[in-house]
């Protein structure tokens, strides 16, 4: 695609691309210079050192790999505009190497970025803030400014070069604790917080990371337990999504931490090669005696009571009921229960997949027409024919236009899953990779279930009304699903109905049967 206006003349010529989400979060943090001593996107001989020893090329410790993927049609230009998901164009990128990604075998590109404004997407964006624009010295902000609109790379901001550039940076005017998270606070780890600020004299900066996925909930229970914080505590979010690997997390943390300053990061466990020291605080628990969440080291042990673990607060979330005041603040119970709304009210989508004549749409229809006899929850039926007609019209049914068709359902069934809606669909979807696509759509924003209608080849082609099978067989349907074109059948499949050996109402029943026991749909 080409570059959309508001760019300079010597611009608008060029290929545009909107990275995804990942790169458009590395491309935000090289920008603002948290990314020092890094200009652009790493190059495949950087990358392949970055991830097998945590170092580039010349020796600079580092913890992961900031590529760019792009269509290989992009790799014969010189340079390209990188825009974000609305098209406002962020930097240009100016190529110094296409290569493919040995694991993958996509193209990526690398080079230095020119960047043209700062990014301006993403929730709570008055709250961000470059590095430069974080003296240590600033009173605290409730909300602070929008970034500028306009303005080229930064300045290098004191303090956060990497250890081979010269030792750790300087500490600043007294120290800097810095909580980088992607969990809300609850009361224990504000204690520990309140605890460790103390001991070192420090300003707290907490830095929510932005991953996608309940942002916005994330950093409005930051600021809600804010007067449970220090004096002075800074909220800064920054775009840093979660890369699966706990410990190039730390390192990665520990380095954005030392780009805002801090002198101290604030963790759950000890790292060796951080940017910035990494504090572990000492133990904490409820004290049942006193009612006070305090250092163990302090508590009885017959005092001590046991913390709500991960799964018991999702199972409270998951049945609609409190969260306990001993555990977490009122706002922060607050937000925990509009990102995890109870089950029965939350959205959800059930995908059926299965061969044509299958049996997917009778299923499919039944399954919504019972929900809404029951009433309660707002259903909507997205059949694979009629998406088709509708959503999909001009598509073919070759690979490319088939995987098309279902990431629209995906996406269109994530957003109605979003808002608490029941989405059911009926599509073939022959594909194991696109339905885990569409799988992780949809969790992003809410529950999924996969039902395979498992009813065999020589059902479906009996039951065949349209006379599909016929002509697929003769030659005049080309990659047809069963036939000239292979069925990938689902190995996570929740739910596998064979409709030959079982009536429409009986497979209804056994969906709604996996809904209730599931607490998505109340009993009747």
């Amino acid at each position: 695609m080409t570059a959309e206006a508001g760019l300079p003349d010597t611009l608008r010529d060029l290929p545009g691309w909107a990275p995804d989400a990942v790169e458009l979060a590395d491309l935000e943090l090289l920008l603002a210079g948290v990314y020092r001593p890094l200009t652009g996107f790493l190059g495949s001989f950087d990358a392949a050192m970055v991830i097998a020893g945590g170092r580039l090329a010349d020796g600079t410790p580092w913890p992961v790999p900031v590529t760019l993927s792009v269509p290989k049609e992009l790799t014969a230009h010189e340079r390209i505009v990188l825009q974000d998901p609305e098209g406002v164009p962020l930097a240009v990128l100016k190529v110094t190497e296409a290569w493919q990604d040995p694991t993958t075998q996509g193209w990526r590109l690398a080079g230095p970025l020119e960047a043209l404004r700062s990014p301006a997407h993403g929730p709570f964006h008055s709250l961000r803030r470059r590095p430069d624009e974080l003296d240590p010295a600033d009173a605290p902000a409730a909300t602070g400014d929008r970034l500028p609109s306009e303005g080229g790379r930064p300045p290098t901001p004191p303090g956060n070069r990497l250890p081979s550039e010269g030792g750790r940076p300087p500490t600043p005017p007294g120290n800097r604790l810095c909580v980088a998270t992607r969990e809300p606070l609850h009361r224990k780890q504000l204690g520990q917080i309140r605890q460790v600020a103390e001991r070192l004299g420090a300003q707290v900066l907490v830095l929510p990371l932005l991953s996608g996925e309940h942002d916005e909930s994330l950093v409005r229970a930051l600021l809600g337990v804010r007067k449970e914080l220090p004096d002075g505590t800074r909220i800064v979010p920054v775009p840093l999504p979660w890369r699966g690997d706990h410990e190039r997390d730390l390192l990665l943390r520990a380095h954005v931490a030392a780009a805002y300053g801090a002198t101290h990061l604030l963790a759950e466990q000890e790292a060796e090669g951080t940017a910035v020291p990494v504090v572990v605080p000492e133990p904490w628990a409820y004290d049942a005696d006193v009612e006070i969440w305090r250092p163990v080291a302090r508590i009885e042990p017959d005092h001590v009571q046991a913390e709500l673990t991960p799964e018991r607060l999702g199972e409270l979330l998951d049945a609609g009921e409190p969260v306990p005041d001993w555990f977490t603040p009122p706002a922060v119970a607050a937000e925990l229960a509009r990102a995890r709304p109870p089950k029965h009210s939350r959205g959800i989508t059930v995908f059926f997949t299965g061969l044509s004549g299958s049996g997917k749409s009778t299923v499919a229809r039944g399954l919504a027409d019972a929900l809404v006899e029951r009433g309660g929850r707002t259903v909507t039926l997205l059949d694979g024919d009629v998406v088709r007609r509708m959503l999909s019209a001009g598509l073919t049914f070759s690979k490319a236009d088939r995987d098309l068709n279902i990431r629209r359902i995906g996406f269109v069934a994530a957003e109605i899953t979003r808002h608490g809606g029941v989405a059911i669909c009926a599509p073939i979807a022959p594909y194991a990779a696109t339905r885990a696509e569409v799988r992780r759509m949809v969790s992003a924003a809410g529950d999924f279930i996969l039902v395979h209608v498992s009813t065999p080849l020589e059902e479906c082609e009996r039951r065949d009304r349209k006379g599909l099978y016929a002509k697929a067989r003769a030659g005049l349907i080309p990659e047809f699903t069963g036939i000239s074109d292979p069925y990938e059948v689902p190995d996570d499949a929740d739910l596998t109905l064979d409709t030959s050996a079982m009536a429409p109402d009986e497979a209804v029943d056994r969906v709604l049967d996996l809904l209730v026991a599931g607490g998505w749909v109340r009993p009747e």
